[in-house]
């Protein structure tokens, strides 16, 4: 009897390890297309109503391009140079001119990581408390405009970013 117990015990402690520990669905919130489009389209017209011609592009929270737009007159590295200021959004998950100002030390190493560039202009985008994504600009002249850029696109889809995490 007190080996069934003992077997009873184990198989009971091993089931509600499994459920503590594992999860056969994962379930995330993540950025949609149309909001990602928005924020990059918004990004573009902010820093075009300043005179700047950039690029902007969004990636959802695994670093995966949701957009890429880039203006008439903007270089077309921009569109490059932005989707590596989003990862390192990703990478870090602060803004990428704060993880620039926190860790100068290894800022040379991960702009030779593919994908990454430790430069001012890329933001996390948040839902309900939760990163849900990234924009990056590039082509203003300096990271602290094209940050401000995103940063106006940021705040115009707010409201919305707000309701749609309480699904």
């Amino acid at each position: 009897m007190n080996t069934n117990k003992a077997l009873s015990a184990l198989l009971f402690s091993t089931l509600i390890s499994t459920q503590l520990h594992s999860a056969d669905i994962v379930i995330q919130q993540n950025i949609g297309l149309e909001p990602a489009n928005e924020i990059a389209r918004l990004s573009i017209e902010d820093c075009r109503s300043k005179g700047f011609n950039v690029s902007a592009v969004v990636v959802d929270k695994h670093g995966n391009l949701r957009t890429a737009m880039r203006d008439d007159l903007a270089a077309k590295y921009t569109i490059e140079i932005a989707q590596r200021k989003a990862n390192m959004v990703i990478m870090s998950g602060i803004a990428s001119g704060a993880f620039r100002a926190a860790r100068p030390d290894i800022q040379q190493e991960l702009n030779h990581i593919d994908g990454l560039i430790v430069m001012q202009g890329g933001l996390p985008i948040h839902a309900g408390g939760s990163l849900i994504g990234a924009v990056g600009v590039s082509g203003a002249p300096g990271g602290e405009r094209d940050e401000a850029c995103a940063a106006a696109a940021l705040d115009a889809v707010s409201e919305r970013l707000e309701f749609a995490g309480d699904d």
